[in-house]
């Protein structure tokens, strides 16, 4: 069995030969990861934290630049998610950037990084990868999988391949399907080919490339998430807001890997789990935001109806919140106390603040005022 180090620097698990839902292999897939907290002597007081499609382990940081807003104000000692009870364990997804096997990556083939020839990789196999490194520390069944937006997707992906690992399932500023909205990769194929160096994805070999394209494209993304309410308390002055936003592109744009961009949105293109919904067994806590362009508040109106048609348990709580997509974690505090009822009791009470509640698709008495 692993031994387990609890340090909050990055782990790894590596599998050989890692075989993909497309029957492409792997010759190494990497799985980079984040802890916190101490794993018990049963090893079953662990929780799964998935992050978003641009974001990796560091939402788990007060203050880092995470677009679906840090979970920092949910995850930590006494919190919701509470670390002097659980293990936390948050896993860079297979084909991101922040240390897990991706487009980055060295082929062990060719010396040279895979770029745009990186395989299809599936939210399944994003998943296993990580069953596979739960497995090796000796973890065959955890409290929760929990995430926002494509950390939603993995979650909902969890509870209908493995649906006897986990006692509770979290999906935020999410769905259990990819809506357009969400975005289409053959858009960032057009965006990204704009630049001479990104050239058909074999762009690694040249410094500094991409980053101009990908600073242009975040500050785009973090603006439709709704950055400027996130920002505007601590930057009332605009050009102050504007600076900022830019520092938080480029901050970004140095950091990702334009392949990663691609390479995750095609697998979330392939997300769909509403005909498998039937197959969950764990209760589900949705989490909306009012304002989220993304994953707008009305798409409960078509999930509500197929969660209650698969006879699951499940709550929703809508975020009355001016942040958008980054609602969940920038006003984490709206929903602490059901996420902190659900993890305790698999339910959820009407006593979080600001939110709309629905309980198995039955609206419950409204907790805050009426809403514009």
């Amino acid at each position: 069995m692993t031994p387990i180090d609890t340090r909050p620097a990055p782990h790894t698990h590596t599998v050989p030969n890692f075989k993909l839902s497309s029957g492409d292999v792997l010759a190494q897939a990497t799985m980079a990861y984040r802890t916190l907290g101490v794993l018990n002597a049963q090893r079953n007081n662990v929780v799964l934290v998935l992050h978003g499609y641009t974001t990796g382990p560091a939402m788990l940081d007060e203050g880092s630049n995470v677009a679906e807003g840090s979970w920092s104000g949910l995850i930590g000692p006494g919190r919701a998610v509470d670390t002097d009870r659980y293990f936390v364990i948050c896993p860079n997804m297979l084909g991101s950037s922040y240390g897990s096997t991706g487009p980055g990556s060295i082929d062990p083939a060719t010396n040279k990084p895979y770029g745009g020839d990186f395989p299809l990789i599936s939210p399944h196999d994003i998943v296993a990868l990580q069953k596979q490194m739960l497995e090796a520390l000796g973890v065959h069944h955890v409290v929760a999988v929990m995430g926002p937006s494509f950390g939603g997707y993995q979650a909902f992906q969890w509870a209908v391949d493995y649906p006897d690992f986990m006692d509770r399932v979290v999906a935020a500023v999410s769905a259990p399907f990819h809506p357009g909205s969400a975005g289409q990769s053959d858009a960032v194929v057009a965006l990204l080919s704009k630049d001479p160096t990104w050239n058909d994805g074999r762009y690694g070999d040249v410094p500094g490339a991409m980053i101009e394209t990908l600073t242009k494209m975040r500050t785009a993304t973090l603006t439709l998430y709704g950055v400027e309410a996130e920002l505007l308390p601590r930057f009332p002055d605009p050009e102050l807001r504007a600076a900022e936003l830019q520092r938080l592109a480029r901050e970004w744009a140095n950091e990702f890997d334009a392949g990663s961009l691609l390479t995750l949105l095609r697998a979330a293109e392939m997300f769909d789990v509403r005909p498998r919904l039937p197959t969950i067994r764990a209760p589900v806590l949705l989490v909306n935001s009012r304002t989220d362009p993304v994953f707008s508040p009305a798409l409960i109106e078509e999930v509500g109806p197929l969660l209650d048609a698969a006879k699951l348990t499940w709550f929703y709580v809508e975020l009355d919140s001016e942040k958008g997509h980054f609602a969940s974690g920038a006003d984490w505090h709206l929903w602490s106390d059901a996420l902190a009822t659900f993890m305790r009791d698999g339910s959820v009470d009407s006593k979080a603040p600001f939110a709309y509640l629905y309980t198995d698709g039955r609206p419950a008495e409204k907790v805050s005022e009426e809403l514009p």
